[in-house]
């Protein structure tokens, strides 16, 4: 295909091989003079590996790379830098402890005699602030920023270096709907100045909403481009996954249902000893699921951490299939039927260095069937491990290989693998499908509705609002730690509608216990 635009990257029949797996197959990839160009594909599709050898982690084994119509090679990250490309991982590469400023400038100080020049520095960075609109403290230290700031001095880091392409690697993973907002404003600033950005995601409406152009890759290869304003979804989930997504997810209704978990006038502080919490009621019930919006940081964190026992509650009481559970250990929580897929699976949801098999075995290793006198029964174990692994198609080569060599997709399956297993009566899923790709989405949601259709109750945090409003029964708002709105999701839901309450623009009286 013939692409009519100035072209300042042309990347030809990229090709890549580990260990006999062809990750990029004669990949082409070509990206205009202040555009953004969208790459999407499942996880494992070889987009990374593309990105990473553009920015010079990993050495293509044939292939060209022209910049500006000229061919170069691209030894390392050093080299990149010099060509003028940066990328923005996906796990920030900040020092929590140094402020702003010198993290922008690190490893690249202006002075002379081995003395930084500071007062130099800020002028640069400021000139480059003022010039792309950029808004941000360079005395604060990172560890005081929020997800979006770092973002934001993450992207400051490469303006700053000179970067003219620029590679964000799923940017919007961790940021609430409104930092989206905000990104897609700088990256629109970007453009409009003459960077050309490649945008690595999986959100299909995201990437509909901020490129121009987008290039489909699926097990190594390229599957497709487009031009944005010429696809939709259905036909870039085609090219991605091989089907359509599903548009509806089937529902029972059950009769009289019965209250699974209750939440009666629950307090709770945070770290820094301030109330985070406060005073909030709600009920779930059999074949329900009640979502949670809000903006991150809102209280979320603290209600889960007290639900499933990690953090004391201030006040109020928890009470789980007509037991109070406040003062149970997490295990004992747990016994009574209670399960938990945590928002960052790689804090607490996984133990990466472990295999696959260790990991799904962690809350049931102790029971007579897999273990007695204290020593776990490993073929019992191993043969439990892989019948999951089969079950939640969770693709590995096989169970005694380490977690952290899976994909976010694979390692998100093997926590909800290990959490619905114990048939809990109660699940807590918060940001359940938070970096992977969407076949494995189509896949959690499913996994998600069975068990609700099941007659299980389950609490849904997330800060997708699409992912919201698919799924719940019923949505309450948080908002500085209160219930700000409940309400039935009829279908008549908007995300404009709820965005209002989760900011605090809106609020409604809360009837305690709505139905």
């Amino acid at each position: 295909m013939v692409i009519k635009m100035n072209t300042v990257l042309k990347m030809t029949s990229i090709t890549k091989r580990f260990e006999g797996v062809l990750a990029n197959d004669k990949v082409n990839l070509t990206v205009g003079h202040g555009e953004i160009h969208g790459l999407i594909g499942e996880n494992g599709a070889g987009k990374s590996t593309l990105m990473n050898i553009l920015y010079g982690l990993v050495q293509k084994d044939s292939g060209e790379i022209e910049l500006d119509g000229k061919s170069v090679e691209i030894p390392d990250p050093q080299t990149a830098i010099r060509c003028g490309i940066g990328m923005v991982h996906q796990h920030f590469m900040l020092v929590p402890g140094f402020s702003v400023l010198q993290n922008i400038i690190l490893g690249s100080e202006p002075g002379r005699a081995g003395f930084i020049d500071y007062g130099e520095a800020r002028k640069r960075v400021l000139e480059i602030m003022e010039n792309y609109a950029l808004n941000l403290d360079l005395d604060r230290k990172v560890m005081h920023l929020s997800v979006g700031q770092m973002q934001v001095a993450e992207i400051l880091k490469l303006l700053y270096r000179g970067a003219k392409i620029i590679i964000l690697d799923e940017p919007t993973a961790v940021l609430a709907p409104a930092e989206i907002q905000d990104l897609f404003k700088i990256l629109e600033r970007l453009a409009g100045q003459g960077c050309s950005v490649i945008f690595i995601t999986h959100k299909l409406r995201e990437v509909i909403q901020i490129t121009t152009n987008i290039t489909i890759m699926r097990k190594g290869v390229v599957t497709g481009y487009v031009k944005t304003a010429e696809t939709n979804a259905d036909e870039l989930s085609t090219m991605m996954i091989g089907r359509k997504m599903k548009e509806q997810l089937e529902r029972i209704t059950i009769s009289d249902p019965r209250t699974i978990f209750e939440a009666d006038n629950v307090s709770v502080r945070d770290s820094r000893g301030f109330t985070a919490v406060k005073d909030i009621s709600f009920r779930v019930k059999e074949g329900e699921i009640l979502g949670v919006a809000g903006i991150e940081g809102n209280g979320q964190d603290e209600l889960t951490e007290a639900l499933i026992g990690l953090q004391k509650t201030e006040s109020g009481s928890l009470i789980l299939n007509g037991r109070e559970i406040s003062g149970m250990p997490i295990r004992k929580r747990r016994e009574c039927g209670l399960s938990h897929i945590p928002a960052d699976r790689l804090k607490r949801g996984v133990v990466a260095s472990c295999s696959i098999w260790e990991n799904l075995m962690t809350t049931q290793y102790y029971k007579p069937a897999f273990s007695r006198m204290g020593v776990m029964k490993l073929r019992k174990c191993g043969e439990q491990a892989r019948e999951l692994i089969d079950q939640y198609a969770i693709k590995v080569p096989d169970e005694s290989y380490a977690v952290s060599t899976l994909s976010g997709g694979n390692m998100q399956k093997v926590v909800i693998a290990r959490e619905l297993n114990i048939s809990p009566d109660f699940l807590i899923a918060a940001q359940p499908t938070r970096g992977v790709d969407i076949g494995a989405i189509s896949f959690i949601y499913d996994r998600l509705i069975e068990m609700r259709n099941s007659g299980r109750a389950i609490l849904l945090i997330s800060s997708e609002l699409d992912e919201i409003l698919k799924l719940s029964d019923r949505i309450i708002v948080m908002y500085e730690g209160e219930i700000v709105g409940e309400f039935k999701n009829d279908g008549n839901l908007s995300e404009i509608e709820l965005g209002l309450y989760m900011t605090g623009s809106k609020r409604r009286e809360v009837k305690e216990h709505a139905e």
